[in-house]
């Protein structure tokens, strides 16, 4: 028995994959346990965790692998430093202390944190390594093309290459400080989101504008070659030597000032969102073009955090030149933990490799299962006052009931997800065919801006009737894609209604709460095989309303991860609007529950950072 431990951590989004024998038994982020969204940190506790799950310690590792090289980041940096010097001294200056106590001696600090007990090999992969290996061999391929984008790794930001049964190879890839994610990120600072979380804001923005300065941004931004590769023009850009990703060059270009945090959104801010993400998928789609154009192959595998703009996932699937497209859904720096594990059993080690037609990734419920035990001390410590319903069928009714009353609803059932969507475990649901769902549940639930869409979680065997689903697709497990709201289920809509964020009232289809204003919704799928716990409640609810779908958004508020455990779940339950929460097999309703649990939640959401 061979057990690998893969790591990603100290810049962004800690985590931990353990792969028994090549099958992946664990993975999680350190985030859900600490609550510290994003946490950097080494992932201590979620380590403990999947051990824990393996019933092993670190002794018990034969490997150890982690996801980047930093002495290749370093060089990199300093490369970068010195081409901007003076200008970049600040940035230099605050960056140096965490490399000089920690990332350059990262041997020393896994040890450190993994024990005495482990004395054996911790293996380094490059950056984009890790994403390759984290989007092929969990893929249903013996063989594909492999595209992964993000901000950047060590010099790498885009690469394509090809996977083959157990082995990847890396073809080509544009270097820092040419990076499509990074430009992204840009704009996304541009209009007042944070970078590395405020992407997902921006991409749900975009349909409310008209992509005027998508030109512009082509002729003086992004020059992108026949061959599918792009270089930026840095004049517009400071991320190279600045603690901010752009300046007033920018600014003057536009002709118009970069939106605060917080501010409210403007109209130009609409159109500057629809711009970039018209350009970000364009160049996504000229790539796949040259990568299919080389490779001959069918199949695409991808993985960066670019890969998770479903919105550019749809269109390239739509459009694009592969009949199969398969994202790693922990596509960031997470599952760069997978990656470097599985390149370890497969890659270093040469053991051999037999596709999984439906994918090894296990649904990606990866993380610790819930503990009945555990969830009922948890919940009496807070107060909670709950209903017992150990009957499956009974539960489920009842929660369906709910769910058709426009209750909201808080669920968490067996294993945590791995990656930032909530696939049915850690989840809040409400009813798609109410029209004041997605106001009521952005605003008095979530927490956050009234655009932002819901995504839908809809039965697989019913997925065609509701949305328009490409030739070859049959799923789409991971929420990964968007697809368009068919034909004869939409809604006329009143076009006198003026530009702007109000547009979000309009009812588009039969199932409006998750239907977005180009008509398009970010799809999960959900079968019996992948999600039996989840697929069984979807049920219930198409038998008692003829609705095979519900919204399912994560289980959090703004600023929080989502929730790990029973005693999160609850905090975030009390702290909210929402109506009921279900743990395991029991039910909470919230006019049931004590007013001191109300109060104390509502001081922890006091605490978070809005994000």
């Amino acid at each position: 028995m061979t057990l690998i431990l893969g790591i990603s951590a100290f810049y962004h989004d800690s985590a931990v994959a353990l792969i028994r024998d090549g099958e992946v038994i664990a993975a999680a982020s350190e985030e859900r346990f600490t609550r510290k969204k994003h946490d950097e940190a080494f992932p201590m506790r979620a380590m403990h965790q999947c051990l824990e799950m393996a019933n092993a310690n670190a002794g018990d590792l034969d490997y150890v692998g982690f996801y980047e090289k930093p002495l290749l980041k370093f060089d990199r940096l300093l490369e970068t430093y010195l081409a901007y010097a003076p200008r970049g001294y600040g940035s230099f200056f605050r960056a140096m202390p965490s490399w000089l106590q920690t990332k350059l001696h990262l041997p020393r600090e896994l040890r450190k944190h993994l024990g005495d007990d482990y004395k054996r090999r911790i293996v380094f992969c490059e950056h984009h390594e890790s994403h390759a290996a984290s989007a092929f061999f969990p893929s249903p391929f013996d063989e594909a093309a492999i595209l992964t984008v993000d901000g950047v790794g060590e010099w790498a930001t885009t690469s394509w290459g090809i996977g083959n049964r157990n082995q990847i190879s890396l073809k080509h890839e544009i270097r820092f400080p040419h990076s499509l994610g990074l430009l992204y990120s840009a704009f996304t600072y541009f209009c007042g989101f944070r970078v590395n979380s405020g992407e997902y804001k921006l991409m749900g923005l975009a349909p409310y504008g008209e992509p005027r300065f998508a030109d512009l941004i082509r002729e003086h931004l992004i020059e992108l070659h026949d061959d599918g590769s792009y270089r930026l023009n840095m004049d517009y850009f400071s991320y190279c030597h600045k603690l901010r990703m752009t300046d007033g060059k920018l600014e003057r270009l536009l002709g118009v000032k970069r939106r605060k945090p917080e501010q409210k959104i403007r109209e130009v801010d609409m159109d500057i969102a629809a711009s970039i993400q018209r350009v970000t998928e364009d160049v996504v789609l000229a790539m796949a073009n040259h990568i299919h154009q080389q490779t001959k192959l069918d199949s695409l595998c991808m993985a960066g955090g670019v890969a998770l703009n479903c919105v550019a996932n749809g269109r390239l699937l739509r459009e694009g030149p592969f009949k199969n497209i398969w994202v790693q859904p922990a596509a960031g720096d997470a599952g760069g933990a997978l990656g470097v594990a599985w390149l370890i059993w497969h890659q270093l080690l040469g053991n051999s490799r037999d596709a999984n037609p439906a994918d090894a990734q296990s649904g990606s419920l990866l993380g610790p299962i819930t503990d009945r035990d555990l969830d009922l001390r948890e919940l009496r410590d807070q107060g909670a006052v709950m209903q017992h319903l150990p009957i499956q069928d009974e539960l489920d009714a009842k929660v369906a009931s709910l769910l058709a009353e426009e209750n909201v609803v808080g669920w968490v059932q067996g294993p945590m997800e791995f990656g930032p969507r909530s696939l049915g475990s850690r989840s809040i649901l409400g009813d798609p065919r109410s029209d004041k769902m997605q106001s009521v549940m952005n605003l008095k639930i979530k927490y956050r801006e009234s655009f932002r869409p819901f995504a839908p979680s809809i039965l697989e065997e019913h997925c065609g009737d509701y949305f328009e689903i490409p030739d070859g697709t049959s799923s789409s497990p991971y929420m990964l894609f968007t697809f368009d709201v068919q034909q004869h289920r939409r809604k006329p809509v009143d076009t006198s209604v003026p530009p702007g964020i109000q547009r979000v009232q309009q009812s588009r289809s039969d199932l409006p709460a998750i239907t977005h204003l180009d008509y398009s919704a970010r799809v999960q799928t959900v079968s019996r095989s992948r999600h039996p716990r989840f697929h069984s409640l979807l049920t219930k609810f198409y038998d008692k309303t003829g609705c095979p779908a519900v919204i399912n958004t994560s289980f959090n508020v703004r600023g929080e991860p989502i929730v790990c455990s029973a005693a999160d779940a609850y905090r975030c339950f009390m702290a909210t609007e929402m109506d009921a929460l279900v743990v395991g097999e029991y039910l909470m309703l919230k006019k049931e529950q004590p007013e001191s649990a109300r109060r104390s939640s509502e001081q922890y959401l006091t605490q978070l950072d809005p994000d």
